[in-house]
């Protein structure tokens, strides 16, 4: 069984429709993907209609944009009540402060010598996540860069040169509303991206004793083998749940192929008890 717990599609910033992400999850050889586009439930539906006609299963998910002292730290939501309306008045809020931004942000590229406008940005946008990406496919639009990553690694990764901070949730809290929601609640990527030393063992104990985290998700592109070893063995001593996943954004994301990370059947077995015990929506 082949399990792909974290996807994106066009409805936040992966370049695939729900449906075709699904069909090329089968394709792939994927029995079961979670879909988590970013701060959003709303591709949900399609996938899971899509699904039924080729055999894949859908987690509902969504990748929660949270902070922890002012710095960007993910959690991936499982099987919320996709209705829970203190969640979703607080992930408005998250989608809100990544539209507001955007003005600035291309002020400042064009203050650099890559002029943009908000419309330049909003028609690479397709759904409701509006965000860094789609500032980037815009400038890839115009010719300034050549690709989304090219865009990031110099000019919109956080503290740079056209980078403006935003709202995001405290990450505790994101945590007990997603568990107030039923559901299950992994960091994404914990140790990727420089992140280490933001995210120690210590803290990480705290999570998991004192904010009931589920797990962490350790079979990450962004993980390299000793750091996925490591991860493991954390999560081990504190009886985390240990995930695997692609974060796959088609065309967004090109060394990020669906199935690039896989999660073990006992663990996605556990995650779906979990959200089944609390009420939650699998």
């Amino acid at each position: 069984m082949r399990i792909d717990l974290h996807t994106h599609t066009l409805v936040s910033d992966g370049t695939d429709t729900p449906t075709q992400l699904v069909r090329k999850a089968a394709k792939a050889g994927l029995d079961v993907i979670g879909l988590t586009d970013h701060d959003t439930f709303d591709g949900l539906r399609e996938a899971k209609l899509a699904a039924q006609d080729v055999g894949v299963e859908v987690l509902a998910g969504m990748e929660f944009s949270t902070e922890k002292d002012g710095v960007s730290v993910h959690v991936v939501a499982y099987g919320c009540d996709p209705h829970d309306e203190e969640l979703l008045n607080e992930l408005a809020r998250v989608r809100v402060g990544r539209s507001d931004r955007v003005p600035g942000m291309v002020a400042r590229l064009t203050e650099l010598g890559m002029p943009l406008t908000v419309d330049d940005v909003l028609a690479q946008a397709s759904g409701t996540s509006l965000g860094r990406p789609h500032i980037a496919d815009a400038m890839v639009a115009r010719g300034y860069v050549a690709s989304r990553d090219d865009a990031f690694r110099h000019w919109l990764h956080e503290g740079g040169p056209a980078y403006v901070d935003r709202y995001s949730t405290e990450l505790t809290r994101a945590i007990e509303l997603i568990r107030r929601a039923r559901g299950v609640a992994v960091l994404a990527h914990p140790w990727g991206r420089g992140r280490r030393a933001d995210l120690p063992e210590s803290y990480l104990t705290e999570l998991a004793y004192e904010h009931r985290l589920d797990g962490v998700e350790v079979d990450h592109p962004d993980h390299d083998e000793q750091t996925r070893a490591e991860l493991r063995a954390v999560a081990s001593r504190l009886g985390l749940l240990t995930t695997g996943s692609s974060d796959h954004h088609g065309l967004g994301k090109t060394r990020n192929p669906l199935g690039a990370g896989l999660t073990p059947p006992e663990v996605y077995a556990e995650i779906v008890d979990r959200i089944r015990a609390r009420g939650g929506r699998p």
